[in-house]
């Protein structure tokens, strides 16, 4: 019978583990998670900046449509010409127009 049948063995490595692999490991992922943590910091602001962005080309197209409105509003279509125009068709696809030229 084997003397070591009830105990566990913990002195002996597994194999493909070498000494100090837990101390390893663990500054391995410190490493990897500080990586990760300074790419979620980059993609936040590139976030928060794309959204700065957003709102001050929403503000310029707000404020050039009121100015277009506010244009629109206040200008006033010319009364040079007459105010009647009379065209009579002359045949076909033929058309004469008058009162260019007759001020009333």
């Amino acid at each position: 019978m084997d003397s070591s049948a009830g105990r566990p063995q913990s002195h002996r490595p597994i194999r493909g583990q070498m000494p100090g692999g837990k101390s390893l490991a663990w500054v391995v992922g410190l490493f990897f998670s500080a990586v990760a943590a300074v790419v979620a910091v980059f993609l936040a602001v590139m976030l928060a900046a794309s959204v700065v962005v957003v709102a001050v080309m929403g503000g310029v197209l707000l404020a050039l449509a009121s100015l277009a409105a506010r244009a629109r509003r206040t200008v006033k279509a010319r009364n040079d010409g007459p105010q009647i125009l009379e065209a009579r068709q002359v045949g076909g696809h033929s058309w004469v127009a008058y009162g260019w030229d007759r001020r009333q």
